[in-house]
């Protein structure tokens, strides 16, 4: 057991450092997952200016790629869709609708002109045996540009993820500038499908932003998208927006897409509604507004490692000056080696050096003596003399020698001399060199690359203030059903799916809750109302327990729990008598029980001394005898509701639980006629 814990240990270690490394983040040096650089090293392989099908490149890249065809074609076709790197010719899907791209046969791609200037230098590749160890893989591009951030990325690796949003690539090339010239930058996302975004948390990509959908109010009864918010499609956002209309959050009547290469939906209002009021609506239920976090995980050195937006960048500046100093230097080398060449061939031919090998008899002659007729002529040498050297001198044809124009390879050598001289300049001003480099990037591709996204506030909405009242509640006295689906005549309310109920029912309990669709009461319900948690309810109530003995008390119930039932009666065989607002309290008359030697048949308490309890609390006992009936006169005027309070802000109505008394008759006895209730006591 022990062996097998620390086989699927070892094993798992690998999977994951195989999965996080070589597969699912990108690599900090050139930007690109593994898959992505094969394909680019494939089509650079192929190169010939001409367009290539994409079955074609799939499968010369699975001679790099273990993980199979489909993994190598998906990736070509988002890469294409980026439209930095590929050029494409055909159906290669649409960002827009979210349409899948046509079988790779159907389709070409080659490498752009971008891709060829600033990603490609084989003398400076370094390369790796592919999987099988049959051909040679690039371990990174030398890459002159900050790809990790023009092209974006996601992925899911073993306990990790990356998320990295693209930016605008003339955007980051002025970065780059900024950073050269040692000044501040500030970059924001930027995504081809458009849209409205705001970046107050962006925290430098450590954060997340807001984006939405452009609307346009075109009429008083239609909304036109024009633009999509990042991370949806024309597909998924109608697919929100059904979802939305199914559920009653957004009142729309039509949707009718008319996407082509731009975004077109168009919306109509339905009836009794503008389109001012359902645009919050959209924002708040519908994939018009989302927001997108940023985690810019990235392989830095055969580890991951998380950083900011600037980090990358400064990283990439860093690189983009070691991949022009290492090319400014190979090309002065080559420089050199063609100038030492030359000089050699001079004093070969003008010194004639090569007579001298008349006389050789043998291999070895012949080099012993070119290289001591070579060495009397060292000070003109441009670096010492190689056997390479002695090779090409050797290898030069006596029609060459005799036909050698001196002046011409002079004035070959004074031009190189000038190109090695402006190259050393440029090494020398090393920043300078950089920073011309990318003014003409800017000159040459800026254009094609404009921003997509208006960066702008996008201020909250309200879900609550959004929603519309379009939850009808209805309460059944005789089945004693209370919700959405019941067709009842009673507590009749027009609510929001945001809204909470109170609900009191006659035996004491109560329970405050999201509207029902469906909800049983075992006793009749008494009180039905939308409920504000910032202001509360006041009742007060008189009940009599199992003895008839009666209590009152004045509550407000303002802390609870979602749905959870509460009592405001202490004994659960009690029942609830009077349930009143404390503007309605009055009097309350008490008519006692018969008993023998009674002198006082009834006693008159005033409900509005009493003074605020605990809803647990069993509240103050209005006598000590047995009371048969109660007549509660109400004081003048009508109370206040929550909602009333509150100025009116809900829509929802009720039917008036005031129009019946609340008092209950007490039961009667066998053989004895019971006494009866005189109350004319109501609710609210």
């Amino acid at each position: 057991m022990a062996q097998l814990e620390s086989l699927m240990r070892r094993h798992f270690i690998d999977y994951a450092s195989y999965f996080i490394l070589d597969r699912a983040i990108p690599d900090l040096r050139d930007g690109l997952k593994p898959v992505q650089r094969r394909i680019l090293h494939t089509l650079f392989s192929v190169n010939d200016g001409r367009y290539h099908k994409v079955a074609g490149i799939v499968g010369e890249t699975m001679k790099l790629h273990p993980h199979g065809d489909a993994s190598i074609g998906d990736a070509l076709v988002v890469l294409a869709s980026k439209g930095f790197f590929i050029d494409r010719q055909g159906n290669f899907g649409n960002i827009l609708t979210g349409h899948s791209a046509a079988a790779g046969r159907y389709i070409e791609c080659r490498l752009s002109p971008l891709a060829l200037e600033t990603m490609f230098n084989e003398a400076l590749t370094e390369f790796q045996p592919s999987y099988d160890g049959r051909t040679q893989e690039p371990i990174f591009l030398p890459a002159k540009l900050p790809v990790i951030l023009m092209l974006g990325s996601e992925g899911i690796a073993v306990g990790m993820a990356t998320r990295i949003l693209p930016h605008n690539l003339k955007e980051l090339w002025e970065a780059q500038i900024e950073l050269l010239t040692g000044h501040p930058v500030e970059l924001y996302p930027d995504f081809p499908q458009g849209g409205l975004m705001d970046v107050a948390a962006y925290d430098d990509g450590r954060g997340k932003i807001e984006v939405q959908a452009r609307l346009e109010v075109v009429e008083r009864k239609r909304i036109v998208i024009r633009e999509l918010a990042y991370g949806s499609t024309t597909e998924s956002l109608i697919a929100s927006i059904e979802a939305a209309i199914q559920k009653g959050r957004v009142k729309i009547a039509s949707i009718d897409d008319f996407t082509t290469d731009k975004v077109e939906i168009e919306l109509t209002i339905a009836r009794g509604v503008e389109a001012d009021e359902v645009v919050p609506q959209l924002y708040a239920y519908t994939d018009c507004r989302m927001s997108v976090s940023s985690n810019l995980t990235v392989i830095d050195g055969r580890k991951p490692r998380v950083m900011t937006v600037t980090a990358v960048l400064q990283h990439a500046t860093d690189q983009l000056r070691d991949v022009l100093r290492a090319e400014l230097e190979h090309e002065r080398g080559q420089l050199v080696d063609k100038m030492h060449r030359l000089t050699l061939e001079q004093i070969f031919v003008e010194r004639l050096v090569y007579k001298r090998l008349e006389k050789a008899t043998s291999e070895k002659a012949l080099r012993s003596t070119t290289r001591k007729g070579m060495e009397e002529w060292s000070d003109l040498f441009i670096r010492e003399l190689e056997d390479a050297d002695i090779q090409h001198l050797l290898e030069l044809r006596i029609r060459r020698i005799s036909a050698y124009d001196l002046g011409r390879s002079r004035a070959e050598v004074e031009k190189i001399r000038e190109k090695i001289a402006l190259l050393e300049d440029k090494l020398a001003h090393l920043t300078r060199t950089a920073v011309e480099y990318l003014e003409g990037l800017i000159e040459r591709y800026g254009d094609d690359f404009p921003r997509r996204t208006h960066i702008t506030t996008i201020e909250a909405v309200d879900k609550k203030a959004a929603a519309s009242q379009s939850i009808r509640l209805s309460y059944d006295r005789e089945t004693g059903y209370f919700g959405s689906q019941i067709k009842g005549e009673h507590f009749q309310l027009s609510v929001s799916e945001f809204d909470l109920i109170l609900a009191v029912a006659a035996d004491g309990s109560y329970r405050i809750m999201p509207p029902p669709d469906k909800m049983l009461f075992s006793t009749r319900l008494l009180y039905c109302e939308v409920f504000d948690p910032a202001v509360g309810v006041d009742f007060v109530a008189v009940y009599r327990n199992k003895q008839r003995i009666a209590y009152a008390k004045r509550v407000h119930i303002e802390k609870f729990i979602r749905s959870k039932e509460y009592l405001l009666i202490a004994d659960k065989a009690g029942k609830l008598d009077v349930l009143v607002a404390p503007e309605r309290a009055g009097k309350l008359t008490l008519g006692f029980a018969p008993a023998a030697r009674q002198r006082v048949k009834q006693a008159v308490f005033d409900l509005r001394t009493l003074e605020l309890r605990g809803t647990t609390a069993r509240g103050t006992r209005l006598a000590a005898k047995p009371v048969n009936r109660l007549k509660h006169e109400p004081a003048k005027g009508r109370a206040k509701t929550a909602r009333a309070k509150r100025g009116g802000a809900k829509k929802a109505t009720a039917t008036p639980v005031a129009t019946k008394p609340v008092v209950r008759p007490a039961k009667k006895k066998k053989g004895k006629p019971g006494p009866t209730s005189g109350s004319q006591g109501s609710l609210f």
